[in-house]
């Protein structure tokens, strides 16, 4: 790819993503003032739209990496091939800066899904191109150049939105009278009491066949040699699909015959979720292509092959922490604070912290890049490792990021001003984390609620019967979700935390709900996490337009994950003898806040 592809126009692109610039439209006529490119198809309009409403999208062409013209080459039947590839060649950045013919094209994109013309019909787009990338339907192995090209569905406008029955269990075959007389609409009747679909050559590899096929949950059997399958860069189209070759076509029955129950049952699956990840919509279509071409740019932080082809299974998420074990009480846990510059309440932090037995170290995240920490000498006297973090920026995901400090795998986040719980409180809840190593375990609990109204999430602090968070004022996690937090959140959810300054721990519940399956553990009975001394200015939580705000993030990040990944529960966790008529000498945790 980085013969034909510049990488070092992508090294100012923030967050590991490419940038990538839509050229302006404009109108082409010939010395005729005949039309030279067709009006744009809405199919087109919706692959500029997507891009422009995407987080790769960026309005200067200085700092893109990436350029796509406003031309629509969906349909080769209707362009003129020799204007076109001059009306390319005249695009200010089409030469990459240079006059080398080599290098013309380079770093640009081209969509197209009806490549070639009769007779012959060529597998690739035939307008001249360069060394621009052709994200293009059917191509086969002599057109596609790997690593760089992205091969892409044939997308079917009437299909797009259709929502079809249950698919029945079991298969069966007959053979239908008058096959090349059904309409587009039979087809699709057929395929919906399908199991395998039959994908053959036509005219051109690439047919919407295939997409229509995977719309109705059918298996596809494609038998099209060369045919380079869509995405499949990054798709593992064994575990959706059958392929054979053209030659073993008359054996297909016996083939398919030997296809277990079970492995029909999860190929269905691994179809609905590609068809409905990648396929169903232009604009699914086109921010795969430049997921797959932003994993090139970046491939330390490209998405895993599990990413892009495990499902969600139905029985929910499994945990990520693989070893069944329980954390031993000895590693202990290190308490990661979030300050600025409320240095006694930090230092109040520090010192009722320390008293808490299983703390293996403390991390201070100085976010003041104006004013430096306070001097070694003035730090309260503890018997813990105390290291101080001074950060380049002030953004709030600053505390989940996997510090090469942290050395234990349980990590409490706490703020500089919950100076409230007691070394009993924290101990009990660390020892509630170790039971449940993949939970958000915390004090200060939360719930969303649906409002009929406005028909949208509310956040909501009041006491409820219901907790669906804990705020990370205050609460343990596995320093996996931090790394998660800080390298793979979904969206631009890091940086909308960043730049609105709120919704850090919102962000992280979403997270560890969706990787998870489960809800956080809310522990001890203390609802009211109120600094004493601090003032209604410095409390943002006692702001109502800060509680707007974080409903608005509740909406945001759930349409960012396509849904409510947050969880319900009805109980916390407290210790055994907490309500007991028991001497509190007696009691393990005789700490313990009340309301």
């Amino acid at each position: 790819m980085h013969s034909c592809f510049d990488p070092y126009q992508c090294q100012s692109s923030p967050n590991n993503r490419i940038s990538v610039y839509i050229y302006p439209m404009k109108k082409y006529v010939d010395e005729n003032g005949v039309p030279v490119m067709p009006s744009i198809s809405r199919e087109f309009q919706e692959v500029l739209t997507t891009i422009a409403d995407s987080e790769y999208n960026t309005n200067d062409p200085a700092k893109a990496c990436l350029f796509v013209p406003s031309i629509d080459l969906l349909n080769q039947n209707i362009l003129r091939l020799r204007e076109t590839g001059q009306v390319l060649g005249r695009l200010p950045r089409w030469n990459h800066g240079h006059h080398d013919f080599q290098l013309q094209g380079a770093n640009h994109l081209l969509f197209n899904m009806l490549p070639g013309m009769e007779p012959d019909y060529n597998t690739a787009l035939e307008v001249p191109r360069g060394k621009a990338i052709l994200a293009g339907g059917g191509f086969s192995s002599w057109t596609y150049r790997p690593g760089y090209d992205v091969s892409i569905p044939v997308f079917n406008p009437f299909t797009a939105d259709m929502e079809l029955p249950g698919k029945p269990d079991g298969f069966g075959c007959r053979n239908c009278k008058n096959d090349y007389q059904l309409s587009s609409t039979s087809r699709l009747l057929i395929s919906w009491t399908a199991t395998f679909c039959m994908i053959l050559r036509g005219a051109r590899m690439g047919q919407s066949a295939l997409s229509d096929a995977m719309m109705a949950g059918c298996i596809p059997v494609i038998a099209i040699d060369t045919y380079v399958m869509p995405f499949s860069e990054v798709l593992d189209w064994k575990r959706a699909a059958v392929i054979l070759r053209e030659e073993d076509l008359p054996d297909v029955h016996n083939v398919l015959r030997r296809i277990s129950q079970e492995r029909i049952t999860n190929m269905r699956r691994q179809v609905e979720f590609f068809w409905r990840s990648y396929f169903r919509s232009m604009k699914a279509i086109t921010l795969t292509t430049l997921k797959v071409i932003n994993d090139r740019a970046f491939r330390h932080a490209s998405r895993s092959y599990e990413d892009w082809n495990d499902p969600t299974p139905k029985s929910g998420v499994t945990s990520p922490l693989f070893l069944p074990l329980i954390p031993t009480q000895a590693m202990g846990f290190t308490a990661v604070i979030l300050t600025y510059d409320r240095v006694e309440s930090l230092f109040r932090v520090i010192t009722e912290i320390a008293k808490t037995p299983s703390l293996a170290k403390i991390l201070v995240v100085w976010n003041n890049q104006a004013k430096a920490p306070p001097q070694g000498s003035t730090w309260p006297k503890v018997n813990k490792p105390l290291k101080v973090i001074q950060t380049t920026a002030n953004k709030l995901s600053n505390r989940f990021h996997p510090y090469d400090e942290i050395e234990t795998e349980a990590v409490l986040a706490i703020d500089d001003d919950i100076i409230m719980l007691t070394p009993d409180e924290l101990e009990f809840g660390y020892e509630v984390w170790r039971e449940f190593p993949d939970r958000l375990v915390g004090y200060p609990g939360r719930v969303h609620l649906w409002d009929n109204a406005t028909k949208s999430w509310k956040y909501e602090s009041e006491w409820t019967n219901d907790v669906s968070m804990v705020l990370t004022g205050a609460a343990f996690y596995h320093k996996y979700f931090g790394y998660l937090y800080s390298m793979a959140m979904p969206g631009d959810i890091k940086n909308w935390v960043d730049t609105h300054m709120n919704c850090e721990d919102i962000a992280m519940n979403f997270l560890i709900a969706n990787v998870t399956g489960k809800a956080p553990i809310k522990v001890t009975p203390r609802k009211k996490f109120k600094c004493p001394e601090c003032t209604n200015v410095d409390n943002l939580s006692a702001d109502q337009s800060h509680m707007v705000e974080r409903s608005v993030c509740i909406n945001k990040f759930t349409d960012i994950y396509g849904m409510m990944p947050l969880k319900m529960v009805e109980h916390r966790a407290d210790p055994v003898l907490y309500k007991d008529n028991f001497p509190e000498k007696l009691k393990r945790f005789n700490q313990v806040g009340p309301l």
